[in-house]
């Protein structure tokens, strides 16, 4: 899956922002010609997005740069990022110990790997009940795609993060149309409670390029905040939780697919089904892309795999039988948590110059061709082998 989904909870949830999202952000745009060649650390400032940004007066509009200030007022805070006004009620603040039932991605209708990565910046006796304040959601290319980004040259680059801007964008307007939603009413002394429609979604967007083991890994964290506007009255509510986490699976597939439609536009790129193993679904993944080179840029995998096999084989032991898939899946998010290293920040100069290394090792002097039938405009060298990045 391309899409994945976590919980950020009020309060705190800004400390995860700021730690893990929002961290090293530089001064640069990712998407501009020069930006392999930038030599500051960390990663492009975050922007605003959604269509609910129209109802905080006209001060945000889309593309505007995030600041830690507007972060802290919207997510922490519940307010308006500019004014500091409410929207609608506070946070509400919940008593140690009271059963965490509706406000987590388990009453939300998340699966084990949400619940268990909204854990997982939490301490033993931090496990209680909170309010929550917005919904990240992670869009990942594939990872030939990926590695295409890493090792290309400026304009294969920009080319790629387009395509990942444009798909990203027409994900989020299919939530804010087909997904977002919001209740009204109240179900005491008889009432009756409504999903009705809110006017968009407040967001912010912040772009990643690499794994935690330093691979390629293009991937946009997109933040929405829990505060929207609803239609029927105008009013500030909380999102509906339970359909932003059953969409996941198809945001996914829709993200995909329109950023392999654009890619293949913009570069003339072809794709194929590639078997990723036993306990894996098959992955899509850029043709002249080679498996060899997928396999070296696949370090975080590696891990997780090794860890999933290990879990598996205890479950066996203890069991006396192999676990079926849902069970393989929980491991599996288990095991994503155990192996998690801490964020290295590197600038993307010494990024891609020590991915064109390690791609130069791997290919030697072997021609890679992502398009076309003859060199084109889109060419990259390394010290030793030549990448040609054909255009369209």
């Amino acid at each position: 899956m391309t899409v994945s989904v976590r919980v950020v909870s009020a309060g705190d949830g800004y400390k995860y922002l700021l730690c893990t999202v929002a961290a090293g952000d530089g001064k640069r745009l990712l998407s501009t010609p020069l930006t392999r060649y930038y030599t500051e650390k960390g990663t492009p400032p975050g922007r605003w997005m959604g269509g609910g940004l129209s109802g905080l007066g006209g001060l945000i509009v889309e593309g505007d740069v995030v600041t830690e200030v507007q972060l802290q007022l919207l997510i922490e805070l519940g307010r308006d990022p500019v004014t500091g006004e409410p929207l609608g009620r506070a946070y509400p603040v919940y008593r140690p110990g009271v059963d965490r039932d509706t406000d987590g991605p388990r009453a939300a209708g998340g699966g084990p790997t949400e619940r268990a990565a909204a854990s997982a910046f939490e301490q033993p006796d931090e496990k209680r009940r909170r309010a929550v304040a917005a919904y990240d959601f992670t869009f990942s290319i594939p990872k030939s795609a990926s590695i295409l980004w890493g090792v290309g040259d400026a304009a294969a680059q920009e080319r790629i993060v387009q395509a990942h801007h444009a798909a990203v964008a027409e994900v989020l307007t299919y939530m804010e149309c087909e997904v977002a939603a919001t209740h009204t009413g109240t179900t005491a002394q008889g009432g009756a409670v409504a999903q009705v429609d809110v006017t968009g979604l407040i967001a912010t967007a912040f772009d990643h390029f690499d794994s935690r083991a330093g691979d390629p890994h293009l991937h946009t964290h997109v933040v929405i905040s829990n505060k929207v506007q609803t239609v029927l009255d105008g009013k500030w509510r909380s999102l509906d939780g339970r359909p932003m986490h059953e969409a996941v699976v198809a945001l996914s597939e829709l993200h995909e697919s329109l950023f392999a439609d654009e890619l293949t536009r913009s570069l003339g790129v072809q794709w194929q089904q590639r078997e990723r193993g036993r306990d894996r679904h098959p992955a899509w993944a850029l043709t002249d892309v080679p498996e060899a080179l997928v396999a070296e840029f696949s370090t975080r995998a590696r891990h997780i795999d090794v860890e999933t096999d290990r879990l598996i084989e205890e479950y066996v032991t203890s069991h006396g039988r192999r676990p079926k898939a849902v069970t393989i899946m929980k491991l599996r998010a288990q095991a994503t948590l155990a192996t998690r290293p801490a964020k290295q920040v590197h600038s993307l100069a010494d990024l891609t110059a020590a991915w064109r290394e390690r791609a130069a090792s791997v290919l030697g002097h072997d021609l890679l061709t992502v398009a076309g039938s003859s060199p084109g405009l889109l060419r990259a060298e390394t010290c030793r082998a030549r990448l040609w990045m054909l255009s369209g």
